[in-house]
């Protein structure tokens, strides 16, 4: 806007200009007018762009800028707004979205407030798919190392899927017809806002059921969905479901869509079914199929068992041919214990023989002649003994006027004057009996021992 008073001077200290009915605005009356503004020309508008600078902060809310070859416009859209967007905004992904332009008065600059954002076109979500694809493969979620084989005859099986429309009714039908199994239905929704994360948390309830539990833990898991465009299928190529059933310790076919159709949850799965049927068909074998193997098992188990019982016996009846017969094996073993047999009859007559002879010897040492011979010399040898010990009686010197001497009540032997002053009351004996005495020691008095109230003193 040009200056009205080109010609008026500026001065030091703002002044009114005679004229001038234009007061001074505020910086934030200025920005107040122009949000206004903004608003209410743009309140309104639908944008196409490329996304730049995605970014969800810790509110919720989230930031980008959308951009053409030409200019960029920044945009933000709220919690309530960004739960609702049914994909995974990226970056480079070209959205159509639909909200209101507004200005930020804090940075003096204009923004798109979203409150809708939507893929521009098919292209737009295939390249979407493939950049998850990509980023999902480069963490290993879709290696082949990862794979788990799939049991041959599951005892139950888990269907997550919708529980109307004709999915569940084909997959029971075709495991009925096939082999019939004990299945538990998950109903979730499979198309729409919320799809995604029903699926993802029915596999994840699977696989977080325990063995022996109140409801039985599957041994194998059907993902399965009908037919349908890629944007009626998305709910399959959504991260939540693809890591969902990468982490899933169960065994996963994914049967979702027709055969020419292909989601994210069939990478990560262990297997892939190109329709819901031919999920149940492979999941279990053929019933009438198990019992003619088993049937055709049993009749080769019996005709090997058979025919190893008949060449045993050939070989049996051929060993038989070869051995010896029994009275040529035995006849030297019975010679020789006949032989032996007659050497111990004669070594024990030669024994008995050579036993009478040493007997005969022996009782011609004991004649009648000879052991009185032999008594004789022991009774002298007897009576000798005899004499030397009634020589060495102790009672032989007390004939003779001895006694010997023993402390009173001891039966201890005194042999010295000094031991019986020491014991003080001693017993004498003497050959007729024995006698107590006190003995003292001597004070120059003389003692009487013919005295008998008078203690020997010795």
């Amino acid at each position: 806007m040009a200056d009205p008073f080109p010609d008026t001077p500026a001065r030091l200290v703002a002044e009114p200009v005679p004229g001038d009915n234009a007061p001074a605005l505020s910086v934030s009356e200025l920005s107040l007018a122009l949000k206004r503004m903004v608003e209410g020309e743009f309140g309104h508008v639908r944008l196409r762009g490329e996304i730049s600078g995605w970014k969800r902060a810790a509110s919720g809310h989230a930031y980008l800028a959308l951009k053409d070859a030409d200019a960029v416009i920044d945009g933000v859209i709220w919690r309530g707004a960004a739960s609702a967007i049914p994909f995974q905004p990226q970056d480079g992904i070209e959205v159509i979205v639909t909200g209101k332009l507004t200005t930020y008065p804090g940075r003096s600059k204009y923004q798109i407030v979203i409150d809708r954002m939507e893929l521009a076109g098919e292209g737009a979500l295939m390249a979407l798919f493939e950049k998850l694809k990509a980023r999902l493969a480069g963490e290993g979620l879709f290696d082949r190392e990862r794979k788990q084989p799939l049991p041959y005859m599951p005892k139950v099986i888990g269907v997550v899927t919708s529980p109307t429309g004709a999915v569940i009714r084909d997959i029971l039908h075709r495991l009925a017809d096939r082999f019939p199994s004990h299945v538990l239905v998950w109903p979730v929704k499979v198309q729409g806002d919320g799809a995604a994360q029903e699926v993802a948390n029915a596999i994840r309830g699977f696989d977080a059921l325990v063995e022996g539990g109140a409801v039985p833990r599957p041994d194998l898991l059907i993902v399965a969905r009908g037919g349908g465009s890629i944007e009626d299928l998305w709910a399959f190529n959504e991260e939540a479901v693809v890591r969902a059933v990468a982490a899933c310790r169960i065994p996963v076919i994914s049967a979702v869509g027709h055969e020419t159709d292909t989601s994210l949850c069939d990478y990560a799965a262990d297997l892939r079914a190109p329709t819901p049927t031919a999920a149940a068909e492979i999941a279990v074998p053929v019933l009438a199929d198990v019992r003619h193997t088993l049937a055709t098992l049993a009749h080769r188990t019996e005709r090997c068992v058979r025919r190893y019982h008949e060449r045993a016996g050939e070989r049996l009846a051929a060993l038989v041919r070869v051995l010896p017969r029994r009275d040529a094996l035995l006849g030297p073993q019975r010679q020789k214990m006949d032989d032996l047999g007659g050497r111990l009859d004669r070594a024990l007559e030669r024994r008995v023989t050579l036993a009478r002879g040493q007997l005969d010897r022996s009782a011609g040492a004991l004649r009648p002649a000879m052991l009185d011979q032999r008594l004789a010399a022991a009774k002298q040898r007897l009576e000798g003994i005899g004499r030397h010990l009634d020589l060495v009686h102790p009672n032989r010197p007390l004939e003779k006027g001895y006694a010997w001497v023993e402390a009173r009540g001891t039966r201890k032997v005194i042999a010295t004057a000094e031991g019986a002053r020491a014991a003080g009351a001693v017993t004498l004996h003497f050959i007729d009996g024995a006698v107590d005495a006190r003995v003292e020691r001597p004070s120059g008095k003389s003692y009487d021992a013919s005295r008998p109230e008078q203690p020997s003193l010795l």
